[in-house]
């Protein structure tokens, strides 16, 4: 069992009988009354996300996953097949799993997949991914008082906002969890 106070992102508890992970938290001390901890949770595998408030130093049942580390190889017929990076033994992840994931994953990549038991609940990305810039048209110089920033798609098909002088070609460095250009890489 865990309480409000061992919150933090990612940690997955089990409500009601259905497991969620915690997307977002925030401990909230108002003037009157008792502490309380605001939280978006998503779903697993599912992916819906609610808000649910917690009184400050409920209790709530933790769920001991596993991280293995899996190489993604391939897509097919709606499976996303990974290897597993001890064993090379290859398993196929449903759609519903990846679709958080897949603006950032490419061939290749490694990736942490959460497991209960032999079950794969949740694809985690490493925080910070190299990816090509496919197409984005030319940054004009000199239109903006401020640094300006236009669109580019990424080799995944992701679309990130970028300062001007980004050109096709160039590999940028992009942050999973919010979807934002960190610099070129």
């Amino acid at each position: 069992m865990a309480d409000t106070s061992d919150f933090r992102n990612g940690l997955i508890i089990k409500l009601e009988g259905k497991l969620y992970s915690i997307a977002e938290f925030q401990h909230v001390k108002p003037g009157k009354g008792g502490a309380f901890v605001r939280t978006k949770l998503k779903q697993i595998p599912e992916g819906s996300v609610i808000d649910k408030t917690f009184r400050a130093g409920e209790r709530v049942e933790e769920v001991r996953v596993e991280r293995r580390n899996f190489q993604y190889l391939y897509e097919s017929d709606e499976l996303y097949y990974m290897m597993d990076g001890e064993t090379y033994e290859q398993i196929p992840l449903p759609g519903s799993l990846m679709e958080d994931v897949l603006p950032y994953l490419k061939e290749g990549m490694n990736v942490s997949v959460l497991m209960d038991g032999d079950r794969p609940i949740a694809v985690e990305l490493p925080l910070f991914v190299e990816l090509a810039v496919a197409e984005t048209e030319p940054g004009l110089r000199g239109d903006t008082a401020q640094g300006g920033s236009k669109s580019a798609t990424l080799e995944t098909g992701a679309v990130v906002s970028v300062p001007l002088f980004i050109e096709v070609g160039d590999v940028l460095k992009i942050d999973t969890r919010t979807g934002r250009y960190i610099e070129r890489a």
